[in-house]
């Protein structure tokens, strides 16, 4: 056995990323409990395992007594002095236990424990070091291709993309190799499951910091990233170093850099954002190539309204609405568009209704003073209380709100 022995551990030792004292705990464990299936116990043996010489040495401690009773913990004088003449009833004998002994059966289900204990640890190996690379780059081969998932080789493991980590324009054929951030790493019954993704905001951001050194060192910082993977992205950046311009530095000397991550993107579309702290002002840029002529602010709600010019509303909206969602989820708020003429109109419609009591043609004095003595003093104020909220007016009756309405619509 102790030939097997030596090349199952050589074998483990060469191939498995194990180290050799937690082997030699494991053989020991698997061997004390086909010590306990034989004996029915193994409180009174000690294994020893030499991984180096591929050896193992079972030990079974016996007290020496005149008869035996339990031969699993007892040995009579005779058979003890065949090892040790000095012996005497009473002493401890250490029984040197042929591993043989056990039977061909128990020494293969011992082989199948080991092996079973052997992949256990190498699933959690494989796990633990790839749940401490989340969020790093790696290139892979595409090994299968099913209608979903993309199932790739990267340093002799298998991990998976999903359909919803794709590029949707993107084509993946067999053998192809692909560059793809490691996302999230889960245990399964089958071990543990590898996600990676070329659609994530995160990819963006590290090839990035692989393109421009400034990023990478600290000196650029991306405050955030809103994608649409394939078609169009928009990353906004902050300098913290004045002399250095952050947009300048992403895009690179002709282009450089910023064409570089588009290529490796599918070409995807990449509008660099000089990030604000105003939101005002980074919905404006945000918002680009569109040109707002400005944003009306909803702080409670988190919404903004853009102004834009209507030659240029087609573009701030962006083909099915992407530029208009990318700016709302880069800059936080929910931003609508609103053309200019429409705005214009509905500001004058807002000064129209600031007319006050006296400018009105055709309301009495006695009507205006029974308006202005319940707080109504203009036609914003007319309009605000409604049909309902003039009837309540002490002296004012239906005929007369029907006059009124009718000279504030006229």
């Amino acid at each position: 056995m102790n030939a097997e022995i030596a090349e199952a551990f050589a074998q483990v030792v060469k191939e498995k990323n194990i180290e050799k004292s937690e082997l030699s705990e494991i053989f020991e464990g698997i061997v004390l409990a086909m010590i306990k299936k034989k004996y029915g116990h193994a409180d009174n043996f000690e294994v020893f395992v030499n991984l180096d010489k591929g050896e193992i040495e079972i030990y079974q401690n016996k007290a020496i007594v005149e008869e035996v009773v339990d031969p699993t913990r007892e040995v009579d004088l005779e058979t003890a002095r065949k090892v040790e003449p000095s012996l005497e009833i009473g002493d401890d004998f250490l029984e040197v236990v042929d591993p043989s002994a056990f039977g061909r059966r128990l020494i293969t289900s011992a082989k199948q424990n080991l092996n079973q204990r052997i992949r256990d640890i190498e699933k959690e190996v494989v796990y633990d070091e790839y749940k401490n690379r989340i969020g790093e780059i790696l290139i892979g081969d595409i090994r299968q291709i099913n209608r979903d998932d993309i199932y790739l080789n990267i340093e002799k493991t298998e991990v998976v993309m999903p359909r919803n980590e794709q590029i949707e324009s993107e084509r993946y054929r067999r053998g192809d190799h692909v560059r793809a951030i490691i996302k999230e790493v889960r245990k399964s019954i089958r071990g543990p499951e590898i996600i990676i993704s070329r659609a994530d905001p995160q990819f963006l951001i590290r090839l990035f910091e692989l393109e421009v050194p400034e990023i990478y060192d600290g000196i650029i910082e991306i405050k955030g990233v809103a994608r649409q993977p394939g078609e169009r992205a928009k990353i906004a950046v902050y300098s913290n170093d004045k002399r250095i311009d952050a947009v300048g530095a992403c895009v690179g000397m002709k282009g450089i850099r910023i064409q570089a991550v588009s290529k490796e993107l599918n070409n995807e579309k990449i509008d660099i954002i000089p990030f604000s702290s105003e939101p005002e002002i980074f919905i404006t840029r945000a918002l680009s190539p569109s040109k707002p002529l400005r944003v009306i602010l909803n702080h409670e709600n988190e919404s903004a309204v853009a102004v834009i010019p209507d030659d240029q509303v087609s573009i701030a909206i962006g083909k099915g609405g992407l530029n208009r969602r990318l700016t709302s989820r880069l800059t936080g708020y929910n931003v609508e568009i609103l053309k200019e003429s429409e705005y214009r109109a509905m500001v004058q419609e807002e000064k129209e209704k600031e007319v006050s009591l006296d400018q009105l043609e055709g309301l009495t004095p006695s009507i205006a003073k029974k308006l202005e003595a319940n707080g109504i003093h203009s036609v914003r104020d007319i309009v605000a209380r409604g049909r309902e909220g003039l009837l309540e007016i002490s002296g004012v009756g239906e005929k007369t709100v029907d006059k009124i309405l009718e000279i504030v619509n006229s």
